[in-house]
Order: C-alpha cells, then structure tokens, then sequence
C-alpha cells in the first residue's frame, strides 16, 4: 500500500498578510508589477527586508523604461494597505525608514533570457534549479485540505479586521490546520492553530470572540462537523500576542515557500516567487508545472499529480520532466508521460510558459495579488484555468 493511503494526520500552515515575511514579498511583488507596466519585458529581481519602522530594497533590474520609479512610496502604500497604520505598531506606513539599492541586473545572467544573446537563438531559463507543480481532488480548488482551509481561515480573520467585524484585531497572523486522512482523502479536522495579533485586552475575551469566528467559518463544513466537539483550540497559545509585525520579527521576502505552495505537500525545489519576473524559471515554470498538473487531475487522469521540472540557466527548453499521481492514476504512468512530454499538449519551454499564460502582460491579476494566501487555488490566476481538460480528454 501506497504510504499516502495509509492513516494519518497532516497540518499545513498558513500566514496573513501582515506577517513580516508576506509585508516584504507584497513590497517585492509591488515593484515588480510597477516595472512590468512600464516596459513589459523588464528584468526584476527585487528582494525586501523589513524590521522595525524599518524597510530596505535591493536587487537586480534591467528595464528600457527612461523614467523614475518612485520605490519609496511604492512600499509605502503597501505598507499602509496592509494594515499598519498607527504609530503604536512600530512599523508604520508614514515614518519608518527606507534604503533603496537596488541596482542593474548582470549582463552575464541577461544574455540567456534574451532571445539571440546567449548560446541559443531562443529565450534560455533564468536560472538552473528544480520546480515543482501539485494538485489534488480533495478540495474544489484542486488544493490540498490543509494549506487550502488554512489560507481561507485568515482571508476570513482579514476580512473581519478591515470590516472592524472584531475592531481590536492587528495585521499579524498564522494559522495551521491538522487533518485526519484515510485511504489518502481527508475524513475531519483534528486541531486548529490562530496566533493573531490583537491590541492588549483581557485574554478570556480574545480567545472566546476568535473561537466563535472560526465556528462560524466552518459552519455547515463537513470536515469541521464531523468532530466537532472533539477540535482542539490554539488560539494565541502563549496567552499574548500584541507586539508583531516587522516590529515583533524582522521580515525577508522569500522566507515561506510552503505557505505560498501546497503546505508541505509533494516537494518542493526550494526556489522563491516573490520579486520575480518571469524569465525568472523558479517562479514561471512552478505555475506551469501546477497548470500542467490541475489540468491533469481535472480531467479524471489521477486523483494527485505531482510534476518535476528541471532547467539550465541559459537553455532554451527543461534538462529534465517527471510525473508521478503517488499510485492515484487512472492510466498508465507512461500514457502520463507521454502527455507531459507532448509539446503540443504541454510546453515546459521558458518562453511559452511566459507566452501562454500571459505572464508579463496581466490581464485581471497582478503580481501583488500572489503575495498573501498562496500562489495556488484561485481562479484570478492564468495557471489555475482548467482550458486543457477536453484536449487530454480527446488526446486519449
């Protein structure tokens, strides 16, 4: 028996976006999105770092656009529209210091993600490395129950914050989800973990208000409802949670790349997104690789589907593709392979990811949008459409 199958707990976590790690990657995603309106086909690689009333940028860019951007107020705005707002957070959106070094990107790293500069006539991956796409059936979204549930509870505390729905709520939160699974599908929720950053009020009161909102959430949800009365609470375990945010712990973008995956689930390459255009492949070919797999899974060909890529900086198309559906497939592992391997079904060339998923020209989205509650599981994204299904369906 597969080791998926057999029974057994699996948590995932989730971070809101005042954590200081998600106030860097928004800032980095931000920049991004300002350079790509200006010049499509700019080159970013823009890393934040944030502490108390404290941020700095640095990286590489690389645009034909002449004129100014004013990083300042880009990270500024995001900064205030995240929630920090007030000087008491000791990180606050008017006063906190800001250092710009950011420079020009290397020519040496340019030649290979330009068409004709490098060694080949085409486009080349922005880098070497391994990435990873996952999906699942378990949930509606093609998610994993765990990270899926987790990023929806602090959307929903999100929404309670800004409404003023529960007014003493500040921007700093995680959650984390644990769940029961047997014959690898998910039967109920054994434990729910919130630490949310709360002004300085009596803990009684923020423990019984926080568990009703999530009571409220998962009303009427089956995995919830079926034990109920049996959930085990965290909720600001430590008894208080008022100092957070860059003030509480100094941020880094990059920092949660389970957060921003599939919770843990399936593997990972180790690369991060945020800050990141698209030559850049460990954020380009990750969305394609959950593309590829969702659409995989969509069409009835496996209840899980996990897909390798590997590239060398430089070259124009993957060193390597791998598919495995962890014993869930409904044909064989070679027919998979084969349409994973087909150019006309799927093409894992850096260019045509960039291409066919319109990454540098967002239509509806914005990078910005990626930065908190996951990259995977919402339909605004164009590697979450489900466009390929009746082609695998008709291509077998």
């Amino acid at each position: 028996m597969s080791k998926i199958k057999q029974p057994h707990f699996f948590t995932s976590e989730s971070v809101s976006a005042g954590h200081p790690d998600k106030v860097c990657d928004a800032v980095s995603d931000a920049i991004l999105d300002a350079h790509l309106e200006k010049d499509s086909m700019a080159k970013v690689a823009c890393e934040t770092m944030v502490s108390t009333d404290f941020v700095a940028n640095t990286g590489e860019i690389k645009t034909s656009y002449n004129g100014e951007i004013d990083y300042e107020q880009i990270a500024r705005k995001v900064v205030e529209d995240i929630g920090y707002d007030k000087e008491e957070y000791m990180f606050f959106h008017n006063t906190f210091e800001y250092i710009n070094k950011l420079h020009s990107q290397s020519e040496d790293i340019a030649i290979g993600v330009e068409d004709g500069k490098g060694l080949h006539k085409e486009q080349g991956a922005g880098d070497q490395g391994i990435m990873f796409g996952y999906a699942s059936n378990e949930t509606s979204d093609y998610m994993p129950a765990p990270i899926y549930y987790s990023h929806k509870l602090l959307q929903y505390f999100d929404e309670q914050r800004k409404s003023k729905a529960i007014p003493y709520l500040r921007p700093d939160a995680k959650s984390q989800i644990s769940i029961f699974y047997e014959d690898g599908k998910p039967q109920y929720i054994n434990s729910i973990v919130l630490s949310h950053q709360t002004d300085d009020l009596e803990y009684d009161k923020i423990f019984n208000d926080i568990k009703s909102s999530i009571e409220k959430f998962f009303e009427g949800n089956e995995l919830f409802e079926k034990k109920k009365n049996e959930i085990q609470y965290f909720i600001n375990p430590t008894g208080k949670f008022v100092i957070g945010g860059p003030h509480g712990d100094a941020g880094l973008t990059g920092r949660k790349i389970i957060v921003d995956t599939y919770g843990g689930v399936g593997n990972h390459g180790g690369g991060a997104f945020s800050g990141k255009d698209p030559s850049k492949v460990d954020r380009s070919a990750c969305y394609y690789a959950r593309y590829a797999a969702k659409n995989i899974v969509a069409a009835g060909l496996a209840d899980k589907c996990e897909i390798q890529i590997s590239y060398a900086i430089g070259f124009p198309e993957p060193v390597s593709i791998n598919i495995s559906a962890y014993g869930t497939e409904k044909v064989s592992l070679e027919k998979l392979n084969e349409i994973v391997h087909n150019e006309d079904i799927f093409n894992f060339r850096p260019r045509n990811i960039v291409d066919e998923l319109s990454l540098r020209n967002p239509s509806g989205w914005n990078y910005l949008q990626t930065s908190s509650y996951g990259h995977f599981g919402r339909d605004i994204f164009p590697w979450e459409q489900l466009n390929k299904v009746e082609k695998l369906k008709s291509y077998l």
